[in-house]
């Protein structure tokens, strides 16, 4: 019997990564406030109605506004927001923006 750890295909390590999508659109719109869903989809790798629905649940939990200025929205980051998760509840948002937007 062999005690050598089984090896990841290249494919299946890739099928997961430490921030989750909700994570990545909030990091694309403080990085760029005015941008287009369509651009922040593209960026990320997902659809732009996945994109709105992720805006959606953000605004809804506060992380963020949106803000209609001529033809375009232009969202604002809640950075005194906390982590919705209990094990890093007492962290607050704008700690992670600080460690992916400097």
């Amino acid at each position: 019997m062999s005690t050598a750890a089984p090896q990841r295909s290249e494919s299946s390590a890739r099928g997961w990564t430490f921030l989750t999508n909700h994570a990545h659109v909030l990091l694309a719109v403080a990085r760029d406030p005015t941008a287009r869903l369509r651009d922040v989809a593209d960026t990320i790798g997902i659809t732009e109605r996945a994109a709105q629905a992720i805006v959606s649940d953000l605004e809804a939990a506060g992380y963020l506004t949106r803000e209609r200025v001529g033809r375009r929205n232009q969202y604002t980051v809640n950075r005194a927001g906390h982590f919705r998760h209990p094990a890093e509840a007492e962290q607050r948002i704008g700690d992670l923006l600080d460690l992916f937007t400097r």
